[in-house]
């Protein structure tokens, strides 16, 4: 599990923002701050950060503070921050590292969105590109919680912004190549808009996973540990029937390829973003005899779907 989904579960839109002073230049290649927390950061930018933790019992208020604020793009909300990051745990004791992605040496993008801690959202639009960040994420929401729930340490992070994501696409984008399911119709109508997907046919339905390529994407293929964004139509085989649609809501899906039903899994596992598919998934590898809304226990399930975006 990424390092900031793991770590910042204990963040709430609740918790509040420090002071933002920093007594670090952007001219320094070698940084050492204090937080309003007192919480001190040395090292290089784009290094495993050191840590040193004030004595006494830990912050009890989300803060942050920016240690070097970086001479590249400013960072926006809305922005997916690709960074590096460092967690501990500050519990007044060990204060032991949680992780880094520097050990791991896989950096992590963030959505800089309404869905992260307030003192997130405001800390990373505080900093550039090649800047560094720290953030306290402490309890401020626990008045909120059931008195038996235990309240979660104090959370310490360090973030080195490495860059952002490039914005996903709005379609599928490239060259169609001509392929289709045989008894599955989809029509291109080029641009922005929709593809139709037909479904209406007497042809047996496969009993194996059938993907098909209709527009070649150019780019990066998408990976089964990543965050797609997607648009998507979805039918029955051989009745037409649909049950779900992004386009239709206007708004492109997003979610973790390994958190979906197998036959997506497979299926767009390796498809370059940019791309169209068609995708025609047995009940195997969709919802099997259990019936979902709109979907009839053991049917076949045939997707076109617009590989937008993967991180």
């Amino acid at each position: 599990m990424p390092l900031i989904l793991s770590a910042a579960a204990c963040g709430s839109e609740g918790a509040t923002t420090g002071a933002t002073t920093s007594t670090a230049t952007s001219t320094a290649t070698s940084t050492a701050a204090a937080a309003p927390s007192g919480v001190k950061v040395t090292g290089n930018v784009g290094a495993k950060p050191t840590v040193t933790f004030p004595a006494g019992s830990p912050a009890t208020k989300s803060s942050y503070e920016v240690i070097q604020p970086g001479t590249g793009n400013d960072v926006k909300s809305g922005d997916r921050v690709i960074v590096n990051l460092t967690v501990y745990n500050w519990d007044g004791k060990g204060n032991a590292v949680q992780g880094s992605s520097y050990d791991t040496k896989a950096p992590e993008t963030i959505a800089v969105n309404e869905q992260l801690p307030q003192v997130l959202q405001e800390g990373f639009t505080k900093v550039k590109h090649g800047g560094r960040l720290l953030a306290v994420l402490a309890n401020d929401s626990a008045v909120q919680q059931q008195a038996t729930t235990p309240a979660e340490p104090t959370k310490v992070f360090v973030f080195d912004v490495v860059g952002t994501q490039p914005a996903a696409l709005k379609a599928a984008t490239g060259k169609e190549t001509g392929e289709s399911i045989k008894g599955v119709t989809v029509t291109n109508p080029g641009g922005e808009k929709a593809p139709t997907l037909s479904t209406k046919t007497g042809e047996k339905p496969p009993k194996e996973l059938v993907v098909k390529t209709v527009i070649q994407g150019t780019g990066a293929k998408a990976k089964a540990s990543q965050t797609l964004v997607v648009h998507y139509t979805g039918k029955i085989w051989g009745t037409d029937q649909q049950f779900d649609s992004s386009w239709e809501r206007g708004q492109p899906a997003e979610f973790p390829l390994a958190q979906v039903i197998q036959g997506w899994q497979k299926g767009l596992a390796g498809v370059p973003v940019g791309s169209r598919v068609v995708m025609s998934i047995p009940p195997d590898l969709g919802y099997g005899s259990q019936a979902q809304q709109g979907i009839p226990a053991n049917s076949t399930l045939v997707f076109v779907v617009d590989v937008l975006g993967a991180y």
